[in-house]
C-alpha cells in the first residue's frame, strides 16, 4: 500500500511562506500524479495544485495562482509545494494525495491519501 508523508506545515505570518513536502517511502512517483488538497473548518475541500510525473503538467487553483509552485525532485521522490504570499485564508490542512495514469489534470479523484499538515497564517 501506498503511504504519502507530508511535512512543512506550521503557524506562519500574514505575507509570509512555507514550503510543504510530500514523500512516499519505498515508492516512486512514476506514473502518477501528485497533488496537493486543503480542507479548511467549514468549507469544501479544495484542490490546490497537481503535477504530473509523466509529463510534468502543473494545475493551479485561481485562489493560488502566482503565489503557490509545485516541483518534483524525482531523485528523492518528493513533491513540494512553496507556498508565498499566505493569507489568512490560507489556513487549512494540507493533503498529498496520488493518482495513478490521470487522464486529467487535475485528476478526478485520487487513489492515496496522506495524514494532512496542518497551515495556519495568521492576520
Amino acid at each position: 500500500e501506498v503511504q504519502l508523508v507530508e511535512s512543512g506545515g506550521g503557524l506562519v505570518q500574514a505575507g509570509g511562506s512555507l514550503r510543504l513536502a510530500c514523500a512516499a517511502p519505498g515508492f516512486t512517483f512514476d506514473e502518477y500524479s501528485i497533488g496537493w488538497i486543503r480542507q479548511a473548518p467549514g468549507k469544501e475541500r479544495e484542490g490546490v495544485s497537481c503535477i504530473s510525473s509523466m509529463d510534468d503538467r502543473t494545475y493551479y487553483a485561481d485562489s493560488v495562482k502566482g503565489r503557490f509552485t509545485i516541483s518534483s525532485d524525482k531523485a528523492k521522490n518528493t513533491v513540494y509545494l512553496q507556498m508565498n504570499g499566505l493569507k489568512p485564508e490560507d489556513t487549512a490542512v494540507d493533503y498529498c494525495a496520488a493518482d495513478y495514469l490521470s487522464r486529467t489534470m487535475p485528476p478526478l479523484e485520487y487513489e492515496y491519501w496522506g495524514r494532512g499538515t496542518q497551515v495556519t497564517v495568521a492576520s
